[in-house]
C-alpha cells in the first residue's frame, strides 16, 4: 500500500489483490486513490470524511497540489468542490485529465443547473453531484467513475500486428439507417464478425451511436474502456495506446470500440476526434466497421464522407422506405458518390404487401443484399451471440456471408496481385 501526506491527512491508495498494482482497470472504490479538492477546508474535510466510511481520502486545497503529488500512472478519482465549478477550475481539471487518462473527476456543486452540467461534461468531468448528496451517493459515484479509469494501458495478450509496408489502409464500412429498428446494429455486428473470422488482419467494430449504442450488449461484452477514454487521450494517441483500449470478442477475434456508457458523454466526441480515431484504426486493421445512430449529425456526416462503403439499411414498411428516400436525397445533396452506397433490405421476405421491386423503384436504387426475416435474429440478440454464430445455417447468416464476400473479394484480389 502506498500513501502520501498533506496537511489534512494521509493520501491513501488501496491495495490490489495481494498488494500488486492493478493491470489496467480500477473497478472498486477500495482499489483507488481518492482526492477531494476545494479551497474551503471545512467542505473538503467533510467530503473526505463522507468517503472515509469506505476508504480514507486525501483532502487538498488545489489541483496544482494534486498534480505535483502523484507520479504518472497513479489511478485516481478526484472529487472537485464548488470552488472549482467556474471556468478557470474546469479548464484546469480538463488540462489534467486530458494529459493523464488515469485520472477522472467528479464535480460537487451547491446547485445543479443545466448550464453547470453542460460545462462540466464538456470539460471531461464524469459525474456531477450536489453538496447535499449523502455518503452513499458520493461513494457510489466514485465507484462508478472508477470503472472508466484507464491505468497504464497495456497491449492485448496477443498484440495486433502493425500493417506492413505495402501502403494499404483498412477499408471503412459505415452502416447507416434513417429510422430506428431497421436492423442496423444487428447487421453491423454480424458483418464485422464475419469479416473478422475471414480476414488475415484485425477487424474493428466501432460503436458510433454515441448516446444509445448497443454493440457491447449485442456481443455480451463488459467494456473496461469506451470511446470516451480514447478521446480523453487524443492528444497523445498512437496505434499502441489505441489498441490497448479496444476490447476483444474472444469467440471471433473481433476488436470492438464501444460507445460511451452514459448518453451525456456523447458531447465530448466531435468530428475531428472521430476522424482521427478511424484513420488510426485503418493503419493496422483490414476493415473498420462503424455503426451509427439513425439520424444525421456532424459526426455521422464526417463518417459518411470518410467511408469507403456506406450500407444503407431499410426495413420493409412505408415509413421506413420514406425515411430512406429522404436519406438518399440528403446524401445526393452532399455529393456522396453512389458507388459508395449499398442498399440492404432487412426482413425482405416479410409478407407486408410490399415487394422488393416496388422498393427499388421507389428508391431508384437496386438492393445489394436481401436479408430474410427469421426468429433466429431476436433470439441471438437476446443471447448476446451474433446470429452468424448462433444459427450459421439460417438464411440471415447466409445473406450476411454473401454481403461479406462483396468486400473480401477485393481484398483477395489485392493479395493475389502481390
Amino acid at each position: 500500500m502506498t500513501s502520501w501526506s498533506n496537511e489534512d491527512g494521509p493520501f491513501f491508495t488501496g491495495s490490489f489483490g495481494d498488494g500488486e498494482p492493478a493491470p489496467n482497470v480500477v473497478a472498486d472504490i477500495a482499489d483507488i486513490t481518492v482526492a477531494v479538492i476545494d479551497s474551503d477546508q471545512k467542505l473538503r474535510t467533510r467530503l473526505a470524511s463522507q468517503l472515509s466510511e469506505r476508504e480514507r481520502a486525501a483532502a487538498l486545497s488545489s489541483i496544482a497540489e494534486l498534480d505535483g503529488a502523484l507520479p504518472a500512472g497513479t489511478a485516481i478519482v478526484v472529487v472537485l468542490g464548488p470552488s472549482l465549478a467556474d471556468d478557470a477550475g474546469l479548464q484546469e481539471i480538463q488540462r489534467l485529465t486530458k494529459a493523464r487518462s488515469e485520472i477522472a473527476s467528479i464535480l460537487v456543486v451547491d446547485e445543479l443547473t443545466t448550464d453547470t452540467l453542460q460545462r462540466a461534461l464538456r470539460a471531461g468531468v464524469r459525474d456531477v453531484l450536489t453538496t447535499s448528496a449523502d455518503a452513499d451517493q458520493l461513494a457510489d459515484a466514485v465507484a462508478r467513475v472508477a470503472d472508466t479509469l484507464v491505468v497504464a494501458p497495456v497491449l492485448p495478450q496477443r498484440p495486433i500486428e502493425p500493417q506492413g509496408n505495402d501502403g494499404d489502409v483498412g477499408r471503412v464500412i459505415t452502416v447507416f439507417s434513417t429510422k430506428g429498428g431497421a436492423g442496423k446494429s444487428m447487421l453491423a455486428t454480424n458483418l464485422a464478425v464475419m469479416l473478422a473470422r475471414r480476414s488475415e488482419k484485425p477487424v474493428v467494430l466501432v460503436d458510433a451511436d454515441l448516446q444509445f449504442g448497443d454493440i457491447a450488449v449485442m456481443l455480451k461484452l463488459a467494456p473496461q474502456h469506451t470511446i470516451v477514454d480514447v478521446v480523453a487521450s487524443i492528444d497523445r494517441l498512437d496505434p499502441s495506446l489505441l489498441q490497448s483500449l479496444l476490447i476483444k470478442h474472444e469467440p471471433t477475434g473481433l476488436y470492438v470500440l464501444p460507445a460511451p456508457l452514459e448518453p451525456a458523454f456523447a458531447d465530448q466526441i466531435g468530428t475531428p476526434q472521430m476522424q482521427k480515431i478511424i484513420e488510426m484504426l485503418q493503419t493496422f486493421c483490414e476493415f473498420v466497421v462503424v455503426d451509427t445512430p439513425a439520424y444525421f449529425n456532424e459526426v455521422v456526416l464526417g463518417l459518411i464522407e470518410g467511408s469507403d462503403d456506406i450500407l444503407l439499411v431499410a426495413g420493409m414498411d412505408i415509413p421506413n422506405i420514406k425515411n430512406v428516400k429522404i436519406g438518399l436525397q440528403t446524401l445526393r445533396l452532399l455529393n456522396t458518390p453512389l458507388s459508395k452506397l449499398k442498399l440492404i433490405l432487412n426482413r425482405a421476405n416479410s409478407k407486408v404487401k410490399l415487394d422488393v421491386s416496388e422498393v427499388e423503384r421507389t428508391l431508384q436504387i437496386k438492393a445489394d443484399c436481401l436479408i430474410p426475416s427469421d426468429i433466429a435474429v431476436p433470439q441471438s440478440v437476446n443471447k448476446g451471440t451474433p446470429v452468424v454464430l448462433d444459427a450459421p445455417k439460417s438464411g440471415v447468416a447466409k445473406s450476411i456471408e454473401q454481403l461479406a464476400d462483396l468486400f473480401l473479394v477485393d481484398i483477395d484480389a489485392k493479395r493475389r496481385r502481390r
